[in-house]
């Protein structure tokens, strides 16, 4: 393989550090579409909010392609504010309240974001009993402190979304930062189709920029069955787990090993013959990667293989550390391969 195109980590921070939770994903969606102007020949937004792209193909009764990447992060709506000003807040997406503690966030409100913190009710450490300090709290025990006192209700709004508040940073080979999950799909969407240049395929190259994903994968089951595509490729993070204290079995992924060709998960199966076709494919170009599977969570390529009478299904991931933090970690060699697979196949169409 011809050494691969540098990376846009540009696009990919901004990406990152614009704020899109299930079902208030307009902000990344406006992002989205700035980038890809003259990308597609059709690009349409559909009831749920996702955006259906489609480049035409050449060919007669053209195959229909679809990649499926979608733009939501996990994160919360506000849910409750209290007379003093404190905000409590449900979850959309799945997190683990030992990440919770002592973060700084972000509330996205109609007249403007406010910063804010998070923390846990209840005493600090120098009052704490023992029984306090070994106690993690469930989600729905954090709140939010804007530090606005009794003006908070006359600022934020029930349903306004929170995201945390971090910056996309870069050390050695890495990238870290909340959402990379899956602003990844996003940013590979996008690339893939930038380095296919003005190539036209036989095939209808179809790319949704989904909705609710991390609520139940309900974008892509909507923008499935209106594209009703004979092939979905789901796009996403997954798993690196090669870190200390998981068991060598579990680890799913290793960074710096390529793009993770990902054959089942508890939402899918992928189709054996697309499975053969990537890695035939990845060996032929050089482009190093990794076999994945997953006991459970699920990706978009579900939705793909399901709908209406079905489709042939495989998943293209990028290993990710830490996931669902603001932590998330990825390996550049990864992030490359997966851009440099997904316009490879795209090519052959």
């Amino acid at each position: 393989m011809t050494d691969s195109a540098p990376l846009n980590i540009d696009l990919l921070k901004s990406l990152c550090e614009t704020p899109g939770v299930p079902g208030n994903e307009g902000r990344v969606r406006d992002l989205i579409l700035r980038e890809i102007d003259g990308l597609f020949d059709e690009v349409e937004e559909d009831a749920m909010g996702s955006l259906l792209c489609r480049r035409a193909g050449t060919g007669e009764n053209p195959l229909k392609v679809m990649l499926l990447c979608h733009m939501d992060e996990i994160g919360f709506m506000v849910s409750h504010i209290t007379e003093q000003g404190y905000i409590y807040v449900q979850p959309v997406g799945g997190f683990d309240p030992r990440n919770l503690f002592s973060r700084r966030v972000r509330v996205c409100t109609e007249n403007g974001d406010l910063l804010g913190v998070m923390n846990p009710g209840g005493r600090p450490v120098h009052i704490a009993s023992p029984e306090d300090r070994k106690k993690i709290p469930e989600v729905s025990e954090f709140v939010i402190d804007l530090g606005l006192g009794e003006a908070t209700a006359d600022k934020v709004e029930i349903g306004d979304m929170v995201v945390m508040e971090e910056p996309f940073i870069e050390i050695g080979e890495k990238v870290v930062s909340k959402a990379l999950d899956n602003r990844i799909a996003c940013w590979l969407g996008i690339e893939a189709l930038r380095a296919l240049g003005d190539l036209r395929t036989d095939a209808d190259i179809h790319v949704a920029f989904t909705c609710q994903e991390e609520v139940g994968l309900r974008g892509a089951r909507t923008a499935a069955f209106a594209i009703k595509p004979d092939i979905g490729i789901g796009i996403d993070t997954t798993l690196a787990c090669d870190t200390p204290g998981v068991p060598e079995q579990d680890r799913t992924t290793q960074q710096g090993k390529g793009f993770g060709l990902h054959v089942r998960d508890s939402s899918f199966i992928a189709d054996k013959g697309l499975v053969d076709t990537f890695a035939n494919l990845a060996e032929a170009e050089e482009i190093p990667f990794q076999r994945t599977m997953l006991r459970a969570g699920g990706q978009d390529g579900a939705a793909a293989q399901q709908a209406a009478a079905g489709a042939r299904a495989v998943g293209i991931v990028v290993g990710t550390r830490y996931i669902h933090t603001v932590t998330e970690m990825v390996h550049k060699t990864d992030l490359a391969a997966a851009r440099d697979i997904l316009t490879a196949y795209l090519r052959t169409m």
